[in-house]
């Protein structure tokens, strides 16, 4: 095979309305592509826990306030909407998944090597800016990445699929901040920031390996064709209406809007919280002690996707989601160990409700998917807004405990989401249609029914036939 036949095999365009029936893939087929993204949510998993760890090293390092250096979180989560509902989401309409991958690899590297010299001078300004170049590529990364899991496959499994995929987002989560903590904290200023450019230097050649595997795959394009047919199978669409009248959407997105900043206010903040209100707890005890909250987190993940096999996803989501108000409360006045513990517990039940608002709020969008889902990952943009908050409110009251009151008041607006999903009609209906649809099953499992309902027939049979005497 040429170059020209090599390329040509390898299209990076699809027509949005055009069908593909990769919206009908059976749980085999599905396989491959699946664990394929699935490695993204690992990569930026890791660069989300890197990232946090590195917020309290450089108030160290650089000597900056709790304020400033949620800079680093709002560059980072600032970018998500600008990709999410800019480059990352014309690309995704006009060209499809694929090419998004590649992108948001693309743009991941870039902003790694940038980070590079910026690293040497101890410039905390250009590091945001590389940052923010990172959050492009991971922004475009979730654009297409989130989506992608929940529609790939059967849509009854959409919110296990995608929870068994975060949870290797989780994973990356422990990995970074457990690495930091020997990496960075256990040497003197000037060897930690070396520590740092090699992290992000191998970050970079990973990532365009990996930008090259997603080329020559042969991953399928799933349109916005693809996805009305889905919805109409299922008998739940609201695509009829136009997309501004997409009212659940824009509740989801508010929903992962405030859900996200309360999840990253709490994470980036995590370290500071346990060296100031524990005592004799230094920052490489803080880093460990995160790294533990972060598996907790991946811990919850799957416990989340085995409950999901038995229980309604919505239910699930909302037990999960009330267990996060319960449990950070006490977290602001009883600090030191218990409130430690108790963030614990929170990052557990946390695990679920980012992926589960994002597989929920696509509920029957049909031709709207697409566009849809860059909404509600454009509410990731909550991180960038809620940490500084958290943080002013620590450096005005100079407690740790009190500012818990900040991702508290966010959790409650989300909150609101999954009561709506278990109680509002408008709701429910349209995701337990599509909980329940055989669109995309395995073909096996047909068979498999089939032969049990010839089998119950034969024996019906047996027993009505009148024995001779």
């Amino acid at each position: 095979m040429g170059i020209k036949e090599f390329i040509k095999a390898r299209p990076l365009r699809t027509k949005d309305n055009v069908r593909t029936n990769a919206a009908e893939l059976t749980l085999k087929q599905s396989l491959w592509p699946i664990i394929l993204v699935t490695v993204l949510f690992f990569l930026w998993g890791f660069s989300y826990g890197l990232l946090d760890t590195l917020n309290k090293h450089f108030q160290e390092v650089l000597d900056i306030t709790r304020a400033r250096s949620a800079g680093l979180q709002a560059a980072y989560f600032g970018a998500y909407p600008l990709a999410s509902l800019g480059h990352a989401a014309w690309l995704l309409r006009h060209y499809g998944y694929k090419a998004v991958f590649i992108w948001g690899l693309f743009l991941y590297g870039v902003g790694a090597l940038i980070a590079i010299p910026c690293i040497k001078a101890g410039s905390f300004a250009g590091f945001c800016i590389s940052i923010f170049i990172i959050g492009n590529g991971l922004g475009s990364l979730e654009t297409a990445a989130n989506p992608y899991i929940t529609v790939c496959g059967p849509p009854k499994f959409s919110e296990m699929r995608i929870n068994l995929s975060q949870a290797f987002n989780g994973i990356g989560t422990v990995v970074a901040p457990l690495m930091g903590s020997y990496v960075f904290f256990k040497f003197d200023d000037k060897a930690a920031l070396d520590n740092v450019q090699w992290v992000y230097t191998a970050i970079a050649i990973f990532v365009w390996g990996l930008a090259i595997i997603f080329y020559i795959s042969p991953i399928p394009e799933i349109t916005d064709a693809d996805m009305e047919f889905q919805a109409d199978e299922a008998d739940a669409s609201y695509a009829e209406k136009p997309f501004t009248k997409q009212y659940t959407l824009f509740h989801a997105s508010i929903a992962q809007f405030c859900y996200t900043g309360a999840q990253v206010g709490i994470a980036s903040f995590f370290i500071n919280y346990a060296v100031e209100t524990r005592p004799g707890t230094s920052s490489a005890m803080g880093a460990q002690l995160f790294a533990g909250a972060q598996a907790a987190f991946a811990l919850g993940r799957f416990v989340g996707v085995g409950l999901m096999n038995y229980i309604k996803p919505r239910y699930v989501f909302l037990a999960f989601m009330t267990s996060c108000i319960i449990f950070i409360a006490p977290s602001i006045v009883h600090t030191g160990t218990p409130g430690i513990a108790m963030l614990y517990v929170v990052l557990f039940f946390e695990s679920i409700c980012f992926p589960t608002i994002m597989a929920l709020g696509m509920r029957g969008l049909g031709r709207h998917t697409k566009r849809g889902s860059g909404f509600i990952v454009a509410g990731v943009a909550g991180g960038a807004v809620v940490p500084p908050i958290l943080a002013a409110t620590a450096d005005a009251r100079n407690s740790m405990g009190l500012a818990m009151v900040v991702p508290l008041c966010f959790f409650l607006v989300s909150w609101s989401y999954s009561l709506c999903v278990n109680f509002v009609p408008r709701y429910t209906r349209v995701i337990d249609a599509f909980h329940e649809t055989t669109v995309g099953a395995d073909v096996l499992d047909r068979v498999d029914a089939e032969k049990a309902r010839v089998s119950a027939e034969d024996q019906a049979r047996k027993i009505s036939t009148p024995t001779a005497p």
